[in-house]
């Protein structure tokens, strides 16, 4: 009894809290504003940013409140190097999630609580063994790679919590995408970056940029915020089921317009990074999404629509295909990555239990004893996450990692098999995303990169719901009428 109490008087002060900071909000703007542009734009932007996501999480928008902090960790933990950011914020808005539960906003707890608590112990010594040499990999492999993926995986738990929720998270991280792919777009057309910063314009001028310049050609590949192409696209591959799932499950024709209009922007954003492991994953995750989909006719629509996209891209950019098929068949592209694989499996044979050291600058040193010579430059990780776990931080960091992500997906599956005949291209769509960085964590470190890991696992745990499995189960072989649950964006 004194609980419910307790929890009455939290939600009580919060809510006349928050009616009180909105109104304090609008009286006192001007002062807010003159006092901010005395003090500068940076403290302008913090404290403006500070407010903004005050009254997001007042007025419970959850599914924007995640894809806020997806934005500012791609921008300020990554781009910018802030680090601890938007962990720290994860955390205070899960306290939040807890302590404001109720039947709109529902409370859950990840399943394999002692698998994710065996992975947050196991990794401690690896990630105190690689940050002692350099103050970035502790600042990042720790908070974003293990405590975030956590973190980001349970908010995705509780976005997800029905249909229609995990319906609107879908459309607002569509919407960043298609931000994200027309940043990408313009860097293409003219080679700059919107909102750049001078420290990192600075680090890439003394490092060897010459590799996103594409062959003999002069055309440079675009990795925007993400910096490197290889992690753009496995961004734009992995996010382009969302739309597509949307595409799918829209019921009026200028939903579907928009939807497919922006799948087109974030496949012409995928050209642009020229990433040949990006779209041999996002192959691989339509041949998943089109098992998924959950039916004939649907399937037919998808290939139909994949049929007339690969036409209309030779006919309308046959010289950028032609840049990618010479990229793809470069004589140092496969063979470095087979030989920096080599190099990473005698790595884990010297250090099969501990590993290096979570980090890149442990890994760089230590590889180097281990290189093998067709791996011709030193590279500061394997290029392929399920090596960098294993050489890293040790094989049974890698077993407990992988248990987790099988663990996720089943869950994803049973929620899809319970799911509705026309709920499942949605589900679908995020199993299908989560794959696709799964198959492209082969080529590159996705699912060990500080800002696309924990936007993967934010995904995959929106799809693996308990509180989705919660529903009553359906007869999944027949469709349902559904008019009066459907949510129209």
């Amino acid at each position: 009894m004194s609980s419910r109490v307790g929890r009455f008087y939290v939600v009580a002060v919060y809510q006349c809290g928050s009616a009180k900071l909105l109104l304090g909000l609008v009286g006192g703007m001007p002062i807010i504003g003159g006092l901010l542009v005395w003090l500068g734009p940076l403290a302008f932007a913090a404290v403006m940013g500070a407010l903004l996501l005050g009254i997001v999480g007042a007025l419970r928008l959850d599914a924007l409140m995640v894809v806020l902090l997806v934005a500012l960790h791609l921008y300020l933990d990554w781009y910018l190097g802030f680090h601890l950011v938007v962990p720290i914020l994860a955390i205070v808005f899960l306290l939040l999630c807890y302590l404001l539960r109720s039947a709109q906003h529902p409370w859950t707890r990840p399943r394999g609580v002692g698998l994710w608590s065996i992975f947050l112990v196991l990794t401690l010594y690896p990630a105190f063994r690689g940050g002692s040499l350099m103050l970035y990999d502790a600042a990042s492999f720790y908070p974003s790679d293990i405590l975030g993926a956590l973190l980001m995986y349970w908010l995705g738990l509780l976005v997800g919590h029905d249909v229609a929720s995990l319906r609107r998270f879908f459309q607002l991280f569509t919407l960043l995408a298609v931000l994200l792919a027309l940043h990408t777009l313009f860097q293409s057309m003219t080679g700059t970056i919107l909102f750049a910063s001078s420290r990192v314009d600075d680090f890439l001028s003394r490092t060897d940029v010459a590799y996103y310049q594409l062959l003999d050609s002069d055309t440079h590949r675009a990795g925007s915020f993400f910096i490197d192409p290889n992690w753009n696209g496995a961004f734009f591959a992995m996010l382009a089921f969302l739309p597509l799932g949307l595409l799918v499950t829209s019921r009026r024709w200028w939903q579907k317009l928009c939807w497919a209009l922006a799948l087109s922007l974030l496949v012409l954003a995928l050209m642009c990074t020229y990433s040949t492991g990006s779209w041999l994953a996002f192959l691989f995750g339509l041949g998943v999404f089109l098992y998924l989909v959950g039916h004939t006719r649907y399937r037919l629509s998808i290939l139909l629509i994949a049929a007339c996209s690969l036409v209309s891209l030779a006919w309308f950019f046959p010289g950028q295909l032609a840049l990618q098929l010479r990229h793809a068949g470069a004589d140092n592209e496969l063979s470095l990555r087979v030989a920096a694989w080599h190099t990473a499996l005698r790595v884990i044979q010297a250090y099969p239990w501990l590993g290096v050291g979570l980090g890149h600058q442990a890994y760089l040193i230590t590889s180097n004893a281990y290189r093998v010579p067709e791996q011709f430059v030193l590279l500061s990780h394997p290029h392929d996450s399920y090596l960098e776990w294993a050489s890293m931080a040790g094989l049974p960091v890698l077993a407990v990692f992988m248990l987790l992500l099988l663990n996720a997906f089943g869950q994803s599956w049973n929620n899809w098999r319970r799911a509705a005949l026309d709920e499942r291209p949605l589900l679908g769509a995020g199993i299908a995303a989560s794959m696709t960085l799964s198959i492209n964590s082969i080529s590159i470190n996705g699912w060990t990169h500080f800002a696309l890991a924990p936007m993967g696992w934010l995904v995959l745990g929106a799809v693996a719901s308990p509180l989705l499995g919660a529903l009553p189960a359906r007869n999944i072989d027949q469709p349902v009428e559904r008019e009066a649950r459907h949510v129209d964006a």
